[in-house]
């Protein structure tokens, strides 16, 4: 019997796997777990429920591989994400098996989710959430907005700008939320119920629109935005959801689903005044056809005055006499009738320029 020591038998195991082993592997996984220290990234790679590993990124090669899987899926690596590395196998006599990522490729994360994001949408349009939000209309005037956004960022700021040197008077409210990473979809989905809470006790007139703004910042890891969760909140809020997220290669889905979709803060600010032009110039339009409508009805009964006054004229009896006609009038009345008079009646001829007294 040969009896090793626990070192012996260790190192017998690796002499064993690096004879029998190639030197890489390009292994498909998803990173249940990520974390960085000292400028190594650490990981853990799953596969379902059937396999689970060790993974490290080393310092020198971790820089150069996120720089390169970032500028190809603009995104960050994150947990959740399936992936496609390529590593090195090691066996430590204290930590046993893992891997040493030296190769990533980025087109299989993107494929993934895009998969990922056409099921999102597919389940939305299935649950007839796709199209709900332009289903409501959109206010006349949309003037009190509520705002959902990182309060200290910089596209937060130029919304607000925009919208505080327009010729139209803006109320504002922000909701802070957190717009990138893990969690962000958590919480836009809670601004989203505090501004839900606000509104709906005093029946829908608090608000006019919500915008859901986020720029100024990293261009990165926006999944948030494709999340289904998120989207189908926002598909079936109450009120006409306003986008303006910053992406500018994609369109998210929250975008899909928002009533109006614009590519920044800026653009969204722009759409509000726009709007505010385009309704005052009907207010202006309006206006001036009332004016018009006014006039155009004082000159009519005008003109049907200066009618009758013409009519009243032609019936002037002053204007009868000038004509070389008289009246005739018996104790003041008229004399209609020869039938009226007796000889030696006394009644009163009325011509143009007096009259006389006369006796029959």
């Amino acid at each position: 019997m040969i009896r090793y020591t626990l070192s012996e038998l260790c190192a017998e195991i690796g002499e064993a796997l690096n004879e029998c082993l190639a030197p890489s592997y390009w292994v498909q996984a998803e990173i249940s777990s990520l974390s960085e220290r000292g400028g190594h990234m650490y990981l853990e790679l799953i596969d379902g429920k059937t396999a689970k590993m060790r993974a490290t990124c080393w310092s020198g090669t971790q820089e150069m591989l996120m720089a390169y899987f970032e500028s190809e899926t603009g995104q960050v690596l994150q947990a959740g994400m399936k992936v496609l590395v390529e590593a090195e196998v090691h066996y430590h006599p204290v930590y046993g098996l893992s891997l040493s990522i030296i190769g990533i490729d980025p087109a299989y994360t993107i494929g993934d989710i895009a998969q990922q994001r056409q099921r999102t949408i597919q389940q939305l349009e299935k649950d007839g959430l796709l199209d709900a939000q332009q289903l409501l209309p959109l206010p006349t005037l949309i003037r009190r907005i509520a705002v959902i956004s990182s309060p200290n960022a910089a596209g937060y700021e130029d919304f607000k700008h925009q919208l505080d040197n327009s010729p139209y008077r803006f109320e504002t409210q922000l909701f802070g939320a957190t717009m990138q990473g893990e969690g962000a979809a958590k919480s836009i989905i809670a601004a989203l119920e505090e501004i839900s809470n606000i509104q709906l006790p005093i029946t829908n007139n608090h608000y006019d629109a919500v915008a859901i703004i986020r720029g100024g910042g990293a261009t990165t890891d926006l999944s948030c935005f494709d999340n289904y969760e998120l989207c189908a909140v926002c598909a079936q809020f109450d009120l006409p959801i306003l986008s303006g997220i910053g992406h500018t290669r994609d369109v998210s889905i929250l975008d899909l689903v928002a009533h109006e979709a614009l590519k920044t803060p800026t653009a969204v600010a722009e759409w509000l005044i726009h709007r505010m032009d385009e309704q005052m110039a009907k207010v202006a339009d309006l206006m001036l056809r009332l004016q018009r409508t006014a006039e155009r009805q004082i000159l009519i009964r005008r003109h049907r005055v200066e009618m009758l006054e013409q009519r009243l004229l032609a019936c002037n009896p002053e204007r009868i006499y000038q004509r070389g006609y008289s009246l005739l009038t018996k104790n003041g009345k008229i004399v209609r009738s020869v039938e009226e008079l007796l000889p030696g009646d006394k009644v009163t001829t009325h011509l143009a320029d007096g009259s006389r007294d006369l006796k029959v």
